[in-house]
């Protein structure tokens, strides 16, 4: 073994003469080529052989990744450049085919219209956008706080297209497999809504890209971010902050509170279905995820947080509530006839009371969450105007937030015995008097036979009285008297505008017409017989003070002669003190006014007034549904006194026009005149009106027409079923005394 051992030393030395590790190497390759590389001992030779292939293999393997390295890099930078070549063809592909840079601008934001009261009150704002355009030194500063730290963080630092959100979003829908995150800027977002069309194609999020550049360039931040929050849609029809804010909180966006900006930030995601009108929840859970991005951008601090998480969530009706909506629609539907197309902003001031209004809207509510149940009545409206025609309070419904239609300017229905005001007054035209008598008895007018409410008869009647007591039959002959033709020309002249029917059936009220017009009709009652045509715009102006329209009525013309309002007033006074009324009373200040019934209880209404305002109550159902037994003289005129009373507290009671300073009728007619048949018949026949020959000469007519006598002989006034003759008038000794 030693001798082995030696051999083995010395074996190297033997091989290698020339000293020279070179030839160390090539021998030990040799051999490994070879083969027949053995040692004494019959044994290969190895002791060199692990060292030198190592070394060969480490130097092979090095250069292979560097090698790979730099094949890497190569390629990436050559497709780095067809890459760029690429987008840059892209780019100006689809940028060629927008319009030339140069004649890009801002579209007009769209016109807003904000309307207001007579106390300087904002009743509402309308247009496209629904609110006014704020600077963001003028909106609460947590609005603009949170939407950037829950739609772009790096907005004050990004060049309009943000390359790391951008990434970060792709990362973030790749690991989830789905949308979660999207990559636009605000700059974006704004060049999208106001430029682009919602598809979603490679074109136009070229387009989008180039756009938001070119806003970066031509706008500062607080320029775009401010285009932004007044031009984005926050759901429930508002766009931009100020109409958000005043649909979700009632308030403007200059008063929103931390809580209240991170839910408006938290509807950006999906306005409709995070809205807290459709989804509070959803909302405010949204809201607490924008809160917790605003912490974390530094924008509030934890004891805020803290405050604004245990506010009470927004609660927010499906539609703006309020019964000064009504009043906003109503100004813009009659905007367009009175200055044409809207281009601009706009200022209207209204007629509306803001005081009054919610007055109005209170009576309406109590009356109809008390009673309108039990009386099957679900919808009622008001409208109160002053002696101009000026509309102070208008009501269309019970609640706006429910239905937006206006049932006192919009809805037609038959006024009932509400009409009949009209017939007395074109009567006291023709020479009767409120003394004047009539038969209250049964009346055949060709195949009508009106009846009273209550089916009785009274027998002889003053015209004061048969208007207190509303008897149907007296109003039928007296539009018999003095011609359906003739009522239709006194209603037009006191502001009547829907198409009237001419023919006896007027008395009692069955052409339909509005709440708004027939209120107005009674004004003339009011301000001593000047029309008081209906309007509730006053001005209309720019944003910067030019006025584009005023109204004009303040000189209107004469209707009715100061006697017969005088005469009117008084029979209308009894309506309310002994007639079907009662309930309409104002303690303490004298009132006037109409009832009025449609058949079968469809519809119910009350309209009177003071010396300050002609109110018009209606009470029923959008569907026609009759109520139970409920007439003008119930729910109607209970909610016109509660009104009323409302209204004129404070003010000092003054007379209507024409009466007497206590409050009474300047004329007290409230018995019928007494039978006197030998001085009657004396007078009558003296000036050629012998009644009794006259009623004969009718019956004689009547029959001959086909017409059914009456049971008790009783023929009614003027020639009955055909065309009114001369000399049929019934006359009393009061009718020749006064002039009737």
């Amino acid at each position: 073994m030693a001798a082995n051992r030696k051999s083995q030393r010395i074996e190297p030395s033997f091989q290698g003469s020339g000293g020279r590790d070179d030839d160390d190497f090539h021998v030990g390759a040799g051999d490994r080529v070879a083969g027949g590389g053995r040692k004494a001992g019959g044994k290969p030779a190895k002791a060199a052989r692990p060292r030198r292939s190592s070394g060969r293999r480490r130097q092979a393997t090095g250069g292979g990744i560097f090698g790979l390295f730099r094949r890497l890099f190569y390629w990436c930078v050559v497709l780095g450049i067809w890459g760029a070549i690429g987008v840059g063809g892209l780019v100006l592909y689809y940028g060629a085919r927008m319009p030339s840079a140069t004649s890009w601008s801002i579209p007009d934001r769209p016109p807003n219209i904000k309307i207001f009261a007579v106390s300087g009150d904002a009743i509402a704002n309308r247009g496209v956008t629904g609110g006014e355009a704020l600077s963001l030194e003028n909106m609460s500063p947590y609005i603009p706080q949170a939407v950037i730290a829950i739609e772009d963080r790096r907005f004050y630092s990004h060049f309009g297209v943000d390359p790391l959100g951008l990434a970060r979003a792709m990362l973030t829908n790749v690991m989830t497999g789905r949308m979660v995150q999207g990559g636009s800027t605000l700059t974006q977002q704004l060049a999208k809504n106001m430029f682009l069309s919602p598809e979603r194609t490679l074109e136009r999020k070229v387009q989008e890209v180039l756009l938001a550049f070119w806003l970066e360039h031509k706008y500062s931040k607080d320029q775009i971010l401010a285009m932004y929050l007044n031009r984005v849609f926050f759901g429930s029809n508002s766009y931009g902050v100020e109409a958000a804010s005043r649909r979700y909180f009632n308030k403007s966006a200059r008063d929103v509170n931390l809580g209240e900006a991170a839910l408006l930030a938290g509807l950006l995601k999906a306005p409709s279905r995070l809205s807290p009108a459709r989804d509070p929840e959803a909302a405010e859970a949204r809201a607490q995820v924008v809160l917790g991005a605003m912490r974390e951008e530094g924008f509030v601090t934890d004891t805020e947080i803290k405050t604004a998480m245990s506010q009470t969530p927004a609660r927010a009706k499906s539609y703006w509530s309020g019964a000064q909506h009504y009043a906003a629609d109503m100004v813009m539907a009659q905007l367009p006839g009175m200055i044409g197309d809207v281009t601009e902003d706009l200022v209207i001031d209204t007629t509306i009371d803001l005081d009054l209004e919610k007055k109005a809207d209170e009576a309406i509510t109590a009356l109809l969450d008390k009673e309108g149940e039990k009386s099957s009545a679900s919808q009622a409206a008001l409208v109160s105007i002053d002696g101009t025609g000026a509309i102070r309070a208008l009501v269309g419904g019970r609640d706006y937030a429910e239905s937006q239609f206006d049932r006192a300017s919009k809805a037609k229905r038959q006024p009932g015995s509400a009409f009949k005001p009209f017939v007395y007054a074109a009567a006291l035209e023709a020479g009767r008097s409120p003394l004047s008598v009539r038969n209250d008895a049964p009346v055949k007018i060709g195949k009508w036979t009106p009846e009273n409410y209550d089916q009785k008869y009274r027998g002889e009647v003053t015209l004061s009285s048969a208007l207190a007591h509303s008897l149907n039959t007296i109003a039928a002959q007296l539009v018999m008297e003095v011609g359906p033709d003739d009522v239709i020309k006194l209603a037009r002249r006191l502001g009547i505008e829907s198409e009237l029917q001419s023919n006896a059936s007027i008395a009692l009220g069955t052409s339909e017409v509005t709440l708004v017009e027939l209120t107005a009709a009674y004004a003339p009652f009011m301000n001593g017989g000047y029309k008081a045509t209906p309007h509730i715009i006053r001005r209309i102006s720019t944003a910067d003070g030019k006025v584009l329209y005023e109204n004009t009525y303040d000189n209107p013309p004469r209707v009715l002669e100061p006697n017969i309002v005088s005469m009117m007033n008084g029979m209308m006074m009894r309506v309310i003190t002994e007639g079907t009324g009662k309930n309409a009373r104002i303690p303490g200040w004298p009132a006037a006014g109409k009832s009025g019934t449609t058949q079968s209880f469809r519809d119910a209404l009350f309209v009177g007034y003071t010396s300050n305002l002609t109110t018009g109550v209606w009470f029923g159902n959008d569907d026609g549904k009759s109520m139970k037994k409920v007439t003008g003289g119930g729910l109607p005129a209970k909610a016109w006194s509660q009104f009323m009373t409302a209204a004129h507290e404070g003010l000092a009671p003054s007379p209507l026009f024409g009466t007497a300073g206590g409050g009474e009728p300047a004329v007290d007619a409230t018995e019928p005149a007494p039978e006197g048949d030998q001085l009657f018949d004396i007078i009558s026949r003296t000036l050629g009106t012998d009644e009794r020959a006259a009623d004969n000469g009718a019956a004689v007519a009547s029959e001959q027409r086909g017409a059914v006598p009456l049971d008790d002989g009783l023929i009614p006034p003027a020639d009955v079923g055909g065309e009114r003759q001369p000399g049929t008038r019934r006359t009393t000794l009061l009718d020749v005394l006064l002039g009737g």
